[in-house]
Parts: C-alpha cells; sequence; structure tokens
C-alpha cells in the first residue's frame, strides 16, 4: 500500500479529470461539414473586355477531322483580304460548339466580313460551312450551323 501523503495529491486531480470529462461530454456537437455543391459545367474563360467574339456549333464535323474557322474580309470576289481572326478544332464526331475572338478594332466600317469553316480528314477537304456574313463588330451567337459537302 502507498502511504497517505502520495495518495492525497492524486485526489484532487483525479476530481479535476472527471470534471474535465464531463464538461467535454456535455459541449454542443460540431456541426456536420457542409454537403458539396453538385458538380456544376467547367466555366467558360472570361473575354477580355477589348475583344468581342462569335459564338456557335458547327453540325457535325466527323470524328479525328481537322476544322479550321476563320473570320475574314473579303473583297468583292470572294477572295479573302484579311484575317480578323481564326480558330482550329479537332472534330468528334458531335455538334462541335466554338468561341472565335477577335478584335473589333481591326473590323471594316466599310468591307464584307464573312465567317467561314472548313473540315480536312486525312489533308483532303470533305466538308465546308456556306459563307456566314457579320455584319457588326459585336458578340454573337450564331447557334448551329449545317455544314455541307465540299465541291
Amino acid at each position: 500500500m502507498l502511504p497517505q501523503e502520495v495518495v492525497m495529491p492524486i485526489r484532487p486531480f483525479i476530481t479535476c479529470l472527471l470534471a474535465l470529462l464531463l464538461g467535454a461530454c456535455a459541449s454542443t456537437p460540431e456541426p456536420a461539414p457542409p454537403q458539396s455543391a453538385p458538380p456544376t459545367t467547367v466555366a467558360e474563360p472570361e473575354l477580355p473586355a477589348h475583344l468581342r467574339e462569335l459564338r456557335g456549333r458547327l453540325l457535325t464535323p466527323p470524328a479525328d477531322s481537322e476544322v479550321e474557322l476563320a473570320l475574314l474580309v473579303v473583297d468583292e470576289r470572294n477572295r479573302p483580304r484579311q484575317l480578323l481572326g481564326s480558330l482550329q478544332l479537332r472534330g468528334n464526331g458531335q455538334a462541335l460548339p466554338f468561341r472565335l475572338a477577335f478584335n473589333p478594332e481591326t473590323f471594316p466600317a466599310q468591307g464584307r466580313v464573312e465567317l467561314r469553316a472548313r473540315v480536312s480528314q486525312a489533308g483532303r477537304l470533305i466538308l465546308r460551312l456556306p459563307p456566314q456574313h457579320i455584319l457588326q463588330a459585336q458578340n454573337r451567337t450564331l447557334g448551329d450551323l449545317l455544314l455541307e459537302g465540299a465541291p
């Protein structure tokens, strides 16, 4: 058995320990962590304020095809004179969304501007987009654009 003077200092310690345990059990439970929000679609990068864009979808370039979009100033004989913006994409066999950015300061006041596209596969032109006339240098959604067979 332990001597009486050694046992006495342990009693206040045990009492304090029991009080702490009871206090911990009586405290309010922590709130459950917030549930994560449902996954959202990938946010598109913001367009710089000085640029404008044309948006739409090309219907439907074949899988593994090369798609070239160009915003062009064309002359009276339908020949390209100036490139305002371009984009290269890869066809996936489904509707292909695009965002073609351009600088509105380069948009001519008195010229004809067209959006054109061509689709190649194995180095051979297979589809094209009939020229889409763009009248103003502003953001525009063109919707679904149908590709046609190339001559």
